[in-house]
């Protein structure tokens, strides 16, 4: 599964919605979408920094490495 994006869960805990975090850390709706929903490929330190800042959390709380299952 490789990295799991966790951005939903840390949203929900701050009761913050994708419109005010937008708004906060100054990123489109349609980029942290893409990110809540983990179909981004890539992350910015900058973007990662801001959005912990924001949401007082901790990288590892918004992203997770999840081992792949060996068939």
């Amino acid at each position: 599964m490789g990295i799991v994006v966790n951005l939903d869960v840390m949203m929900a805990k701050r009761k913050m919605s994708l419109n005010e975090l937008s708004e906060k850390v100054g990123l489109t709706l349609s980029n942290l979408s893409i990110l809540k929903t983990g179909k981004a490929k890539a992350i910015r330190f900058s973007t990662l920094e801001a959005i912990c800042e924001v949401l007082e959390c901790q990288p590892g709380d918004i992203l997770e490495f999840v081992e792949e299952q060996k068939q």
